[in-house]
């Protein structure tokens, strides 16, 4: 038993798409110390976390082992009563059809404080992401939610006289549905919504007669089935809202760190792509903070910070605020950093870099530094298994006086993610992106371990995919470990990549 006061925050994470967290949601996750959350929640919260934040996976999925309700309450409260800031975060809305209802009793029995935090339903998203409204002064005065997941036990008689009916937990017993509504006599148009606010989300479109038809043979989880007039005014629709996208129907993979923000995910799907994020960069401490914690009691006596990642921004900030510091400490510093997204790392600090180089690359940065290089003091936080030799040999050859120290680590995870292993595998990848010559190198190191259990060869495995890159350097890399270089950045950003994967796909399609 801890003194400190623990607390069980039941959180709605919306319908699937992390656009629609809300913002409490989201900054209740920045502050978690455990997340305990369901199989239906989408992974891509996890930037949005803390690196010590514990995850623990109790979802209950149908026809699949699951982690008893019981357990699930006994958890919770174990872990308030431990005095941690908890997250039970739930798919949806955590009061519709979430079993939420014990395990507020389980709190409220053990005394443990908790609070509710409401989610937007898939509900009422997934009608109107088809173009579906609810509700409508001649077709619609009103419409009912119910679960189908046990579809025998429900009154259809009285469910018959309704307007319009959200169907949740329906795609295993779609056609009991359909025979249950037609012995009633209705004889309504339906649609059926997959995935939605996904970029994967497809909608069938039809009525009580054929809508078993149009999906035989369909994987209908997570569905929901919309019955009532309102559906006609969602058939002048796409059967897929990204259709006409420039990226629809791409698989795009994504290699980056596994705690890395799925920015470059959101701007992709956003052009209608189905995103796979592979971890290929673990980020860790460094193996000993000696020498970063030298020089930043040491501080006053450097001209320049130069700083070339997110990463090693963020570690050098931390450890600074970790012995008592902030960023007063470099009063009379200047700061040098490679980057937009570096920059934005700072600016999230309260501060604004001195001098950005502007091709966004490490040897620009030497080629039109604002000062005589041979007077100054330079500190170089970076990785600690090495990087940017050419930056630091050329400060060098300047006159510069540079000391380098490692701030954090990144490494190869020890094998392929599991999701990512399968649609390459199975030759559903459409293009592979690097945003850096690491992710290169331990993209090539985790598919030859893979590859070599399943007679797959990394030639075999890239054949029929793109290969797109950041940079020059990036795409050096591929060259000389992957043979090509088929995408290429103008711009050398996470928006730049994805502006020249649109121009690929739209040259794609021209020929």
């Amino acid at each position: 038993m801890t003194n400190k006061i623990g607390k069980v925050y039941l959180v709605g994470a919306g319908p699937g798409n992390i656009a629609y967290l809300t913002l409490r949601a989201r900054d209740l996750l920045a502050l978690a110390e455990v997340i305990v959350y369901d199989a239906l929640v989408n992974p891509d919260f996890l930037p949005f976390i803390s690196r010590d934040c514990a995850l623990l996976n109790v979802g209950k999925r149908g026809g699949e082992a699951s982690t008893p309700q019981a357990e699930i309450n006994q958890l919770l409260v174990d872990l308030c009563q431990q005095g941690k800031l908890v997250i039970r975060l739930k798919s949806g809305d955590p009061s519709i059809f979430g079993r939420i209802n014990p395990e507020i009793q389980a709190l409220k029995i053990a005394n443990c404080p908790f609070e509710l935090v409401p989610g937007i339903s898939s509900a009422i998203a997934a009608p109107l992401l088809a173009g579906i409204p609810l509700t409508d002064k001649d077709l619609s005065r009103s419409f009912t939610v119910l679960s189908a997941h046990a579809p025998e036990i429900l009154d259809w008689e009285a469910l018959a006289r309704l307007d319009t009916l959200v169907i949740l937990m329906a795609g295993r017993s779609l056609p009991e549905i359909v025979e249950q509504l037609q012995q009633q006599g209705r004889t309504d148009p339906v649609a059926v919504i997959r995935n939605a606010s996904r970029p994967d989300q497809e909608a069938w479109f039809g009525t009580l007669a054929n809508i078993v038809e149009q999906t035989v043979g369909v994987s209908l989880s997570p569905a929901v089935i919309v019955v009532g007039k309102v559906v006609e005014l969602g058939w002048s629709f796409s059967q897929n809202p990204s259709a006409n996208l420039p990226l629809a129907g791409k698989t795009i993979l994504i290699t980056r760190a596994a705690d890395q923000s799925s920015q470059f995910s959101q701007l992709l799907q956003a052009q209608g792509a189905i995103t796979i994020e592979m971890p290929a960069l673990e980020i860790t401490p460094p193996s000993s903070w000696e020498a970063l914690d030298t020089v930043i009691a040491n501080l006053a006596s450097f001209d320049w910070l130069i700083l070339t990642s997110g990463n090693g921004a963020n570690f050098f900030f931390e450890r600074l605020q970790a012995l008592g510091k902030d960023a007063r400490a470099l009063a009379g510093i200047k700061i040098a950093v490679v980057g937009k997204k570096t920059a934005a790392t700072l600016k999230k600090r309260g501060i604004n870099p001195d001098f950005i180089p502007p091709d966004f690359i490490a040897d620009s940065l030497v080629a039109t530094f604002p000062e005589l290089l041979s007077s100054q003091k330079i500190l170089f936080p970076r990785v600690e298994s090495g990087g940017r030799e050419v930056l630091v040999k050329e400060l060098t050859a300047q006159g510069a006086g540079v000391i380098e120290v490692a701030a954090y680590e990144s490494s190869c995870p020890r094998e392929i993610d599991l999701e990512a292993w399968q649609v390459l595998s199975q030759g559903k990848i459409d293009v592979v992106t690097f945003a850096s010559s690491k992710t290169v190198r331990n993209f090539l190191q985790l598919i030859e371990a893979a590859g070599a259990k399943n007679a797959l060869s990394p030639k075999f495995l890239l054949k029929t995919l793109a290969i797109a890159s950041i940079g020059p350097q990036t795409s050096q890399t591929c060259q000389e470990l992957l043979g090509r270089v088929d995408i290429e950045a103008a711009q050398y950003t996470l928006e730049g990549l994805s502006e020249a994967i649109v121009r690929w796909s739209q040259d794609s399609r021209d020929r």
